[in-house]
């Protein structure tokens, strides 16, 4: 299979991983690359849902029940967002398509609490992904990662955390549809 492992992943791009990944930290998982510098490489597995919601995890905002996302196996003890639509904070990172990261959270909570953010626009992780410095472009030499420039920030606030993969697989065409129906142990088959 052909991979496009000579892109480096820009922020806003997305690693699928292949399919015969076996780190149960990453099986079928899509992560939104946040950062990808001289000092290494951030991101958010989208498609990995904890236990806990929002309000469990955070004093007084009970009202607040949203789903918590395992942004991965780094800092499990931090709290990170991303939002789709127009900026809302200055410190706010584009990732392109209208999706942002980061920003003044104290202020997203208000928001919130007021209603005035469509809470299925907001997407809550504990943990994060990272790389030190090469060990993305290593794993991208390894073909473990596929990475995928045109991200469709509907499909990421929409699909489920069971379907992104296979949706961002299908969505993406040729081969990557083929891979998106390959089972998760082929000796099921």
């Amino acid at each position: 299979m052909s991979n496009s492992m000579n892109i480096s992943p820009q922020p806003g791009y997305l690693l699928i991983s292949e399919p015969f990944l076996q780190d149960e930290n990453f099986v079928r998982s899509v992560i939104l690359v946040c950062e990808n510098n001289e000092n290494g490489s951030f991101g958010l597995v989208l498609n990995k849902l904890s236990i806990l919601k929002l309000n469990e995890l955070i004093d007084d905002i009970e009202t607040l029940d949203n789903d918590v996302y395992v942004g991965g196996p780094v800092e499990q003890n931090t709290l990170h967002f991303i939002y789709q639509g127009e900026r809302l904070f200055d410190s706010s990172i584009s990732l392109g398509e209208e999706i942002w990261w980061g920003g003044e959270f104290d202020l997203l909570l208000n928001l919130m609490k007021q209603s005035k953010l469509d809470h299925n626009k907001i997407r809550f992780f504990i943990g994060y992904s990272g790389w030190s410095v090469g060990q993305l472009d290593q794993e991208l030499e390894e073909n473990t990662w596929i990475v995928c420039k045109n991200m469709d920030s509907e499909s990421i606030f929409s699909s489920s955390p069971e379907e992104l993969w296979r949706n961002i697989l299908k969505n993406m065409g040729g081969e990557y549809q083929q891979l998106a129906n390959y089972p998760i142990d082929p000796r099921l088959n």
